[in-house]
């Protein structure tokens, strides 16, 4: 009955965790969009994300990829992992109310829970409802727990256990060891509580193996910084210094004043179980309170202890990372991110390549083929993180979203490719003493300019997901595909009349016919925020139906 009680709150803290988390996608993103430098501001957003996603290990892995993805400093990621640890306190709360015979209460929430998962056909009703199953699963498993610890046999053992092991460095040792199996604090919380709860733990012992837990939660965050780059590891290193300072002056004043400490949470509260989460409250709350002025110098002797290895040049994703995909919401949002900056260096890279056309110089061709070397492998890179992220459970919206990625970045890494192409042929003009006419080159560039600002809208739709603006891009696909007829027609009359050569029409006609491709391509990725495969008449389509279906209501 202990095993199966542990058994069904774990799973009523992963169904509790993941509902908050799907349900409160949205949120997660606009919370972390507001990441500043103000410590106190990013306390506050590792508490709220931690309270969201109810674990203070999953916040604490998404920060190390934030880091890990260089987007956010030491700093940051030291206050937002302060927060987390007091966000965390919440279950532990929540696990302690058990101790005022809500049980059956709660067992009857968990299947009001499964009736709305049931019968809701809205996803985010849905998620609320698994959350809710989740919190009343919770309590049936500490329920189930506690009936177990009432146990003669079960509890005389453990009683005679805490009776002979109550050196406090002991206790703390247990409280580590027992959080590192678990990988999960508020799961090794739940068993002191629920012991406290049935009389087999004293509160003065429970307090120390509290303290343990706190050090054995950073396991999860040491474990993720495997494989990251020397800032995140040290990320890992703050969080382990953070729990192990708190911990050393906590355990140094209760076994001073122990007696003391376990008369004044009494005095708090008259419930055993409470007492030890209040004790969890008060530790985080106050170790944040005494660190908070010494971030910088902790983030100085996390620097010292994890010492760089020297540039690291090997190539990176900018934005993603997979201890990311713990949160999905967030994942999705950093995806995004990531496609639009290939879309940056590939409308650099394309900036460069006919830059070498009208210059007639291939001065940057080595910037050029980095650059290009550059976007297939976030290409390579996103695709094989889309095809993680589909493995997710996602919502309909983000699972639409990122099976119209997998187009997007295609479209994106074809438009690179042209780059590459103005670059061979501004050398092999080069090479042939080819140029083109004063005539040719002015059209070449008004058509570049227009294809240009095309890039800039397309990319502003992508990102701003601006329906609005569709139309827009259609009229500009439209108006480079009649350039492409008139430059070429304007072209054979420079050919009749000898001021052109056939050479240099076959490189005229190779860089508009590229061009208007380019055009096709970013058609493609402003059109793909209503059509996954980027179509033009199906977004058309939908976009029809949707104001149909407005003004008929």
């Amino acid at each position: 009955m202990l095993l199966a009680g542990l058994g069904v709150l774990m799973t009523g803290m992963k169904m509790l965790s993941e509902g908050l988390e799907r349900s409160a996608g949205s949120s997660m993103r606009k919370l972390f969009g507001k990441i500043s430098n103000n410590r106190f501001a990013s306390i506050g957003v590792g508490a709220v994300a931690t309270v969201l996603v109810n674990s203070s290990a999953a916040t604490t892995v998404m920060v190390i990829g934030f880091v890990n993805a260089g987007l956010m400093s030491l700093v940051q990621a030291t206050a937002i992992i302060m927060g987390a640890n007091i966000g965390t306190t919440l279950t532990g709360v929540i696990i302690a109310l058990s101790g005022f015979s809500l049980s059956a209460y709660m067992a009857i929430l968990a299947f009001i829970g499964v009736l709305i998962n049931m019968i809701s056909k809205n996803d985010t009703v849905k998620k609320v409802g698994s959350a809710i199953t989740g919190l009343g699963l919770m309590f049936v498993g500490l329920s189930f727990m506690s009936e177990a610890f009432k146990a003669q046999k079960i509890a005389s053992a453990l009683e005679s256990v805490f009776l002979k092991v109550d050196f406090p460095l002991v206790l703390i040792l247990i409280g580590i060891v027992c959080t590192a199996l678990f990988q999960s604090s508020a799961a090794m919380t739940a068993i002191v509580v629920t012991m406290s709860g049935a009389g087999i733990i004293p509160l003065s012992s429970a307090l120390f193996v509290i303290l343990g837990t706190n050090i054995g939660t950073c396991v999860t965050a040491i474990i993720a910084s495997f494989g990251t780059n020397t800032n995140a590891k040290r990320t890992a290193m703050i969080h382990l210094l953070f729990n192990l300072i708190g911990t050393f002056i906590f355990t140094v004043f209760i076994w001073i004043f122990r007696d003391g400490a376990v008369w004044l949470l009494r005095k708090m509260s008259d419930n055993p179980q409470m007492q030890v989460a209040l004790f969890h409250v008060i530790f985080n709350i106050l170790t944040t309170a005494l660190l908070v002025p010494f971030i910088k110098p902790l983030t100085r002797l996390a620097t010292l202890l994890v010492r760089d290895k020297g540039d690291d040049s090997t190539p990176k994703m900018y934005y993603i990372d997979d201890r990311i995909l713990h949160t999905p919401p967030i994942a999705v949002a950093q995806v995004l991110k990531e496609v639009s900056n290939m879309a940056v260096l590939a409308k650099e890279n394309l900036d460069r390549g006919f830059n070498a056309i009208v210059n007639a110089s291939v001065a940057e061709r080595e910037k050029i083929l980095q650059t290009e070397e550059k976007i297939n492998f976030v290409n390579k890179g996103v695709a094989r993180y889309l095809i993680k992220m589909s493995s997710l459970s996602l919502p309909r919206s983000d699972e639409k979203l990122v099976g119209s990625l997998h187009h997007v970045i295609g479209d994106v890494e074809r438009i690179g490719d042209h780059a590459e192409n103005f670059l061979e042929e501004a050398q092999e003009m080069q090479e042939n003493g080819i140029t083109f006419s004063d005539d040719a080159m002015d059209e070449l560039n008004n058509m570049y300019q227009k294809v240009r600002y095309m890039f800039e809208r397309s990319l502003y739709v992508f990102e701003n997901r601006d329906e609005t603006a569709l139309a827009e891009i259609s009229e500009l696909e439209s108006e480079v595909d009649m350039l492409k007829r008139v430059l070429g027609n304007n072209h054979i009359m420079r050919l009749n009349s000898g001021n052109c050569s056939v050479e240099c029409g076959t490189h005229f006609y190779a860089i508009i016919s590229a061009l208007e491709r380019v055009a096709d391509h970013l058609t493609n990725v402003a059109f793909s925020i209503k059509s996954p495969s980027g179509s033009q008449i199906e977004a058309m389509e939908k976009i029809a139906k949707e104001q149909a279906k407005r003004h008929h209501a």
